[in-house]
């Protein structure tokens, strides 16, 4: 359990540069940048509840799909086809080409770009949790990126203390773009960005390795398939 909360927190810390060229806008948005010290503190910290919020409520329903498999003895199988499919990702990218997307993401899209508008432009300190929540609604890689190990926890409940620690590890970056009121360097956030492909490779490749059950600690421990019981007739 413990290294399934780091590796999340560590994919939200790694991932947050993203978070902040993708939603930095946003939260430098937030209607808390005339408010006192205190409450605008409390605003920030609403905001960023409210992305959790949404993360972990999509890790339950990845958590329980997940579930699923494992009850039928895949688990193996859905790790090893996460990681093929992670590394197939950036293959695509690194070949400059344009991955398909149906309409009907660009439509949700739209949808909560208009609500985050409607929400931001109200300025009220209580849409800060609600602007929080439309945000985490919006299309991502590293989001998708991290359902991929929710997917792969095989538990309901994994699945949301997975997505709950990696909108934990976004938060410190995005706390401070918040309350500054500022966008990180763009020369740092190029760097991160020319590394993250490759973070995201080694995930990938983990991914494969635990699929493998090679009894590796950490790497690629035992995985019990669940519907290997033995039954005894007395």
């Amino acid at each position: 359990m413990t290294e399934l909360l780091i590796s999340a927190f560590i994919i939200g810390l790694a991932g947050s540069f993203h978070c902040v060229g993708m939603c930095g806008a946003i939260a430098i948005s937030l209607p808390i940048q005339s408010l006192p010290s205190h409450r605008k503190n409390i605003g920030i910290v609403l905001y960023n509840l409210g992305r959790i919020s949404t993360y972990s409520i999509i890790g339950l329903l990845f958590g329980l799909i997940g579930r699923t498999f494992y009850l039928g003895g895949l688990q193996k199988i859905i790790s090893i086809l996460i990681g093929i499919t992670i590394i197939s990702y950036l293959l695509i990218i690194y070949f400059n080409k344009n991955i398909f997307q149906p309409k009907f993401i660009s439509r949700f899209n739209q949808w909560v770009q208009q609500n985050l508008g409607k929400f931001i432009a109200k300025q009220r300190l209580a849409n800060t949790y609600i602007i929080g929540l439309f945000n985490g609604m919006l299309p991502c890689g590293m989001v998708y990126f991290a359902l991929a190990g929710a997917l792969a926890s095989g538990s309901i409940f994994k699945g949301i203390l997975f997505m709950g620690m990696f909108g934990i590890g976004t938060i410190p970056l995005m706390f401070l773009v918040s309350y500054f009121g500022i966008f990180i360097n763009i020369s740092i956030r190029n760097k991160v960005k020319t590394v993250m492909p490759y973070f995201m490779f080694v995930m990938g490749v983990l991914f494969v390795l635990r699929g493998l059950n090679l009894n590796i600690p950490f790497i690629s421990p035992m995985i019990e398939n669940s519907n290997a019981r033995v039954i005894t007739c007395h």
